[in-house]
Parts: C-alpha cells; sequence; structure tokens
C-alpha cells in the first residue's frame, strides 16, 4: 500500500483559544528543520504570524485560505474566534519525530537537555494542560526576542535548531528514505512503464481508509490535535 499522497500527513487542528501573555489566544512559534507545512482554513478566523527571510508577517485567516511555508519560516497561530485548519505537513514522520523546534530563548535551545524538559508534556491530564500553557508562554518569549532581534536572531536561531536536532537526523534519514523516497521512485517507475505502454502500477489498483489515532483529540504545540495512522509504504 502507498503512502498518502505526496508522502504527506494531515491533521485537523482546532487552534488553542486561551490568552496568552500577549493577549492574543494560539499556539506555540516554533519551525521546522527538514519539512514544509500548508493551512487550509475550514472554520473560524485568525491569522499566522511568520519570521522568515523576509522579515516579520501577518496573514488574515479565513475559511478557503491556503497558506504554506518553507522550512526554517517560525510560524505563530492566532485564534481570533473558532480557528479550526486542515493542516498539511510534508515527510509524514518526520515532524512527528521531532522535526519541529520551538523559539525558546537562546539560552535553552543551547541546553538539549533544558530544551527536552520545557518541551516535554507530562501524562497527567490537568499537568498536560498547565504544560502546554507554560511552553507556549516560553516560545512566545523567544519569538520576541527573534522579532526585536531582525535577520541576525532568525539566523541564530536556524543554527541552534540544526544542532538541537543533530542527533535525530539520521533516524529521519532512514525513515524518509522509506517513505517519501520509496514513494517518488514508485512514481518514477510507474512512469517508465507507461511510457513503454505498460500499466505497472495499476496492475495493482487499491483502496485505503485510514484510522484514528485516538478517539480524543490531542494537545499539539497550536491546538487540539485529530490525527490519523496513514498506510505506509
Amino acid at each position: 500500500m502507498s503512502l498518502f499522497p505526496g508522502g504527506v500527513a494531515v491533521t485537523d487542528l482546532a487552534v488553542y483559544d486561551g490568552g496568552s501573555g500577549d493577549d492574543c489566544g494560539g499556539g506555540s512559534p516554533h519551525l521546522h528543520t527538514a519539512s514544509s507545512e500548508g493551512y487550509v482554513v475550514t472554520g473560524g478566523a485568525g491569522a499566522v504570524q511568520t519570521l522568515s527571510a523576509a522579515g516579520f508577517d501577518e496573514q488574515r485567516l479565513a475559511p478557503g485560505d491556503v497558506v504554506w511555508f518553507t522550512p526554517g519560516t517560525v510560524h505563530r497561530l492566532v485564534n481570533g474566534g473558532g480557528l479550526r485548519l486542515l493542516v498539511v505537513m510534508a515527510n509524514a514522520g518526520l515532524p512527528e519525530s521531532g522535526d519541529a523546534v520551538l523559539t525558546f530563548p537562546a539560552a535553552v535551545l543551547d541546553d538539549p537537555e533544558a530544551y527536552a524538559a520545557a518541551a516535554r508534556l507530562p501524562e497527567d491530564p490537568a499537568a498536560r494542560e498547565r504544560a502546554v500553557r507554560a511552553r507556549r508562554e516560553l516560545a512566545l518569549a523567544g519569538f520576541a526576542e527573534l522579532r526585536a532581534g531582525g535577520p541576525d536572531a532568525l539566523a541564530a536561531l536556524h543554527v541552534r535548531a540544526a544542532r538541537l536536532v543533530r542527533p535525530r537526523v539520521a533516524q529521519w534519514q532512514g525513515l524518509w528514505e522509506r517513505t517519501v523516497a520509496a514513494e517518488t521512485a514508485r512514481v518514477g517507475a510507474q512512469l517508465e512503464a507507461l511510457s513503454e505502454g505498460m500499466p505497472g502500477l495499476m496492475d495493482a489498483a487499491s483502496v485505503a481508509r485510514a484510522e484514528p489515532t485516538s478517539p480524543e483529540r490531542s494537545l499539539g504545540m497550536c491546538g487540539r490535535l485529530h490525527t490519523w495512522r496513514w498506510p505506509a509504504g
């Protein structure tokens, strides 16, 4: 069975609506080190704040809007009321394996143990809710420093993020080769078959249905998540 089309993962996201230190309800600012991310807005209103090579920006979000960004773009969702998104993540499996790095202050990012402690969520549900809010406030503090620091601060964040995830990269390479790269190779082989007038993969036509990972929404960086287990190649 092939991957979900394009080797992506899809998440139904209800963005956090609780207040934060800067009076904007929403998610924790973070970046992805290897994966692009896209939003398809399905309900409510709000915005996504970003820091990229172009500087700070804020894109307003309303139902029907589609926005996406590349690795290294710091992004933070702001809930203007009932904001719901379908999140499309490249490289299914990598984001779940630590591709995302929260914008904690530099001193935390420079200490892998401190970063892990600040990012970790406890098992107890009540403590987990408190930890989500504390994690967001710490990431917002770093986000404010980044906005004040300009391009040099963003470049320094990229270096810190690369150092932080480096121990995981060998695992990611293996995962990517078994999934996304393998899917790309299958498409290449199919095009070769079609160029010769042969059906190729069509001989094994099939249908898949993903199962929810949990009946309850889980707590993510940006909101409450509904996810699925995708068939893997």
